[in-house]
């Protein structure tokens, strides 16, 4: 029987990754496609990388799909069976054109549901301090299009009408229109000294916020050169400044980093990254796909005397999921001798209950291996527990010293851009693995960036890719590569001056 598919037009809230509702976030992570519009937060993006991605941003002067397009890609893949996200800026039915996908959706039989987001007539002025509404202030706001097709100046005929109210006035899409905006208001009755305000936010790519009146505010903002996209803002409320006490310059404010590697890392280093101040912006996501166990896991439960290698966050997972698939009694590998390659994996272990026997200074293969024949008595086994895709050095090294390895593969790690496209400042790597295929997609770091390396490893395999210069931490984990980039932002800031 065919599988039915569902199309969800999602709203993804305005600016960051985590302004998305709970809700929207679930059907992101569980979906099969998801089509997303441009200025999307690239966190948001990496919570569906498993999962068929189609860009179909429009921009003013822009459009890397029409409508018509778009419509009809929505209906392609809902009725091939697939659960799809449409991922929209704001709120799907403010402005979005939500209800024309809705509609098409309707008329080919598909099914649909809207699933509501922050708007930017909202947020983004919020964002600025602005209310749209404030006791004595305004008490309605009014969203209106700041392009349309209708009339001959492509302002709103309403516009007139509007003039009269005395509420906020919210423009979307009407920046290339601002000093007509601010003329026909004037002259329909609206007094020049009327508060306005011009806030490019969100995720805009030049966040701006320029103040000052209808008399003014066009030539203050082309002074300020406000880029598109922006909300202009009209009436009382535009005055107030509503705004928290101002943050401290923290050291890396203004910087871009580029991630690429596995949610658990990339998360982990994005929380390092954010508390320093810059941006981080997933480019290319990881993802672990558990492989079935193979042949021979009754060796664990055997009784005899072994050690359990585990290199990755990710493999202790998995290795634990195999456990239960295969069935054995945790208690059963009472024989079994754990080593972690370093801190992370050895932490991951003992949110299992189990505390690491060996755990190399370096948490490289090679310093685990030469761990690892110092530790093994004669004639203990040594299982290697990994990816797919690890490098054979660790097992050569043990083989050379004459000990006898057993290679379980639990999981494979597959690659998925988020945001190849994005400009950083930096590139941060978690694995050579992330490195090639990094290259193997793109070709290059994003121009003017430095790629900063976890570790040994990871360096060789980009010295394997490029000649340019490049950083490496000192310590191999999210908190070494964030060390890093913040010494090498430091020595750049100190050349400048």
């Amino acid at each position: 029987m065919h599988k039915k598919g569902f199309v969800y037009l999602v709203g993804a809230g305005c600016g960051s990754a985590d302004l998305i509702t709970v809700r929207g976030l679930r059907l992101l992570q569980s979906c099969d496609a998801v089509v997303y519009d441009d200025l999307i937060d690239p966190a948001l993006l990496a919570q569906a990388a498993h999962a068929e991605q189609h860009p179909a941003g429009k921009r003013c002067g822009r459009h890397s799909m029409p409508q018509s397009e778009i419509n009809s890609l929505l209906v392609r893949l809902g009725q091939s069976g697939k659960t799809v996200v449409r991922l929209k800026g704001g709120d799907p039915f403010v402005f979005g054109r939500g209800g024309e996908e809705f509609l098409a959706l309707q008329a080919a039989g598909v099914p649909c549901e809207e699933v509501p987001g922050i708007s930017s007539c909202i947020a983004v002025p919020a964002a600025a301090g602005i209310p749209v509404t404030h006791r004595g202030a305004s008490r309605s706001f009014h969203v209106i299009t700041g392009h349309t097709a209708q009339t001959g100046d492509t302002l709103p005929e309403s516009l007139e009408a509007l003039a009269a109210l005395h509420g906020t006035l919210v423009f979307l899409m009407g920046l290339n229109s601002l000093e007509q905006i601010a003329a026909r208001l004037t002259a329909a009755g609206k007094p020049p000294e009327t508060p306005a305000a011009v806030v490019s936010g969100g995720n805009a790519p030049h966040p701006a916020t320029v103040r000052g009146t209808l008399a003014d505010i066009a030539e203050k903002a082309r002074a300020a050169r406000v880029q598109a996209p922006a909300v202009i803002v009209v009436g009382a409320a535009a005055a107030l400044e509503l705004c928290a006490p101002a943050a401290p310059v923290l050291p890396l404010a203004g910087v871009r980093v580029g991630l690429v590697g596995t949610p658990a890392f990339t998360e982990r280093l994005a929380r390092r990254l954010e508390a320093l101040g810059a941006a981080a912006v997933p480019c290319m996501t990881a993802r672990v796909r558990p492989l079935p166990p193979q042949p021979g896991w009754e060796r664990l439960a055997d009784g005899r005397s072994c050690w359990v290698v585990l290199t990755s966050r990710n493999g202790v997972g998995c290795f634990f999921d195999a456990l239960a698939a295969a069935r054995i009694d945790v208690r059963r590998l009472h024989a079994c001798r754990f080593a972690a390659i370093g801190p992370a994996t050895a932490e991951a272990l003992a949110q299992r209950g189990i505390t690491a026997d060996l755990c190399p200074e370096q948490a490289t293969g090679a310093e685990l291996a030469r761990a690892l024949c110092a530790a093994a008595g004669p004639g203990e086994e040594i299982l290697l527990f990994r990816a797919a895709e690890s490098s054979p050095e660790m097992r050569g090294i043990l083989t050379a010293q004459g000990f006898s390895v057993r290679e379980y593969t639990l999981y494979k790690t597959e690659y998925a851009a988020a945001s190849p496209n994005a400009e950083a400042d930096y590139l941060a790597f978690a694995s050579a693995g992330g490195v090639r295929a990094w290259f193997s997609a793109c070709g290059a770091a994003p121009k003017g960036a430095v790629c900063v390396c976890i570790g040994p490893v990871t360096a060789r395999a980009l010295a394997q890719q490029t000649g340019a210069p490049f950083l490496t931490a000192e310590d191999i984990s999210a908190e070494g590569v964030a060390e890093c980039i913040l010494r090498a932002h430091r020595h750049k800031k100190a050349q400048e001056e």
